[in-house]
């Protein structure tokens, strides 16, 4: 069940769209201008996001969203029942929106310092005005912002979007597959051609002996399977918490921790099982691989039998080459003596035989 408490209360900020002047977030009207807050204003989190300690913040916190006078627009607490501008019921004014979660920038994209553009003056990035003339400090622009700005793309409006450079794109696919099949060509496909002689063939083959026998699990995420034994389970509960921080459409916003708990079911048991208790091995330097044929007693069997099969070739210039058939039915082609071309890749591998 998803549990959710209050860690408090951060005052948010809202920017003039007259005079660009930054306002705190229970300023009705800027603070710079004068011009009340429009509707399509939307809040946006300080610098310096600290909780709100007196009670009157707390309680302008706690109350629902401000309300907008339908007739002059003028922002109004939601416990208002008459415009404090104009005197205008409130009974069809409409709420700020409310519920927003708040995207919350890594701290080190948030400027510590902003110069005033009037005087230079350097001001903490908390004020909105100018500790030295009262001039209106400039929006805070965190550094990834800053970039567009420099290139035309103001912060906060819609902007076209970008034609797709189907070119770069295409440009990028090509590269990436002239690189896959570069390394296609090193380790698959043949550079060259070298003659070389038969000079020795080995096999070994491999026969397992299995028999049913009890496997132990311990601590196995997830329910046992069907046909355990033994068994012996426990849940293993953790809590998960995750901070958000929510517009409350009154100037404020509430940082909350929203925790739910997970819980994992582990297992420790038993199942009967084919196991490989022993396994029977031959090895020859001829082209006639044989497998071992064990005795089996009651409640055993034979596993899937296997063979690793080499040749080996002399080159004409006194050097070695290993390779390794496919089947059985391949590997009975290199008689001792024969001549094969090799087919090898830039490595130095070889990637193919052929008479």
């Amino acid at each position: 069940m998803a549990r959710r408490r209050t860690l408090g209360y951060i005052q948010n900020e809202w920017t003039c769209p007259n005079c660009d002047t930054r306002n705190k977030g229970s300023a009705k009207t800027c603070e710079n201008c004068g011009a009340p807050q429009p509707e399509n204003v939307k809040f946006e989190l300080p610098s310096e996001r600290k909780f709100v300690k007196d009670e009157e913040s707390i309680k302008a916190a706690q109350a629902g969203a401000d309300i907008h006078c339908p007739f002059c627009g003028t922002r109004n607490p939601a416990t208002a029942e008459t415009c404090s501008q104009c005197g205008g019921d409130l009974i069809e004014g409409k709420a700020r929106e409310s519920g927003r979660l708040m995207q919350v920038p890594p701290a080190s994209e948030q400027p510590k310092i902003i110069k005033c553009d009037n005087c230079g003056t350097e001001n903490p990035s908390s004020n909105s005005l100018c500790s030295n003339c009262g001039s209106p400090l400039p929006k805070i622009v965190a550094p990834a912002f800053a970039a567009q700005a420099r290139a035309g793309v103001v912060p906060g409006k819609l902007t076209a979007p970008k034609k797709t450079n189907w070119m770069l794109i295409g440009g990028i696919i090509a590269a990436v597959a002239i690189c896959c099949v570069g390394i296609a060509a090193l380790f698959l496909f043949p550079s060259r051609s070298i003659q070389a002689t038969v000079v020795d063939v080995h096999w070994q083959t491999s026969v397992p002996l299995q028999e049913i026998r009890a496997v132990d699990y311990n601590n196995e995420l997830g329910s046992p399977p069907s046909g355990a034994y033994d068994v012996s389970c426990y849940d293993d509960s953790r809590e998960v918490c995750e901070q958000r921080t929510i517009d409350r459409g009154n100037g404020y916003s509430e940082v909350v921790e929203d925790c739910h708990t997970e819980t994992q079911q582990y297992c420790s048991y038993t199942v009967d099982e084919w196991t490989t208790i022993q396994t029977y091995t031959l090895d020859g330097n001829d082209l006639r691989p044989i497998y071992e044929d064990p005795s089996i007693a009651s409640g055993q069997r034979l596993g899937q039998e296997s063979e690793e099969l080499t040749v080996t070739f002399a080159t004409a210039d006194g050097g070695q080459e290993i390779y390794s058939p496919d089947s059985v039915s391949e590997f009975q082609q290199f008689t001792v003596g024969s001549t094969w071309t090799l087919k090898m890749n830039a490595l130095g591998g070889v990637v193919g035989v052929e008479p």
